[in-house]
């Protein structure tokens, strides 16, 4: 088969849009098709083969079009192989451990359980106070979360590596 790879995400300041964009550059890199797209602008799964989907982590919640894009397509997910990831923690160590243990949203776990993801992964965040309004600000200070971009490049394209070779291996996608 010669069909995509679907990267879709939530994001609210270009943090996880940026990721995104990092895991279809490897996709791509390794031979296969990948689009990047926002969540809310995929309507139809019907031409891909594989779908990663990922948001921005806020208060322990995906953003809105990223929930809406795996309730909406639960059913499609689940026949193919799908990847999810989150990005959010600030500041250095484990973002697992950053975040006491979460991996995933716990109102979205049902879903997620019977789609069947291949991987979830929990990666650091970006927190630019520059992007952010004063209701943001406020909240960061006040759960003292660290100000900076804490993304780990090599870790998010070690994730994207696995699953072009983890899609290659199981003949799912094929190179352009």
């Amino acid at each position: 088969m010669d069909s995509p790879i679907l990267v879709a995400y939530g994001t609210k300041h270009g943090g996880t849009a940026e990721i995104a964009e990092k895991i279809g550059q490897v996709l791509r890199e390794a031979g296969l098709r990948a689009d990047v797209h926002p969540a809310d602008r995929v309507s139809d799964l019907t031409s891909y083969e594989a779908v990663v989907l990922g948001s921005g982590v806020y208060i322990g919640r995906w953003r809105k079009e990223a929930m809406t894009f795996l309730k909406a397509n639960e059913e499609m997910l689940a026949e193919r192989p799908v990847w999810l990831f989150s990005s959010g923690p600030t500041g250095e160590g484990d973002a697992v451990e950053l975040t006491d243990g979460w991996r995933f949203p716990k109102a979205l776990q049902p879903i997620a359980d019977r789609i069947g993801p291949r991987d979830v992964a929990v990666f650091h965040g970006v927190l630019d106070a520059k992007k952010m309004n004063f209701i943001e600000k406020w909240m960061i200070k006040k759960v003292e979360a660290p100000l900076g971009d804490f993304r780990d490049w090599d870790a998010i394209t070690s994730w994207a590596e696995a699953i072009a070779d983890a899609l290659k291996e199981e003949g799912l996608a094929s190179g352009t």
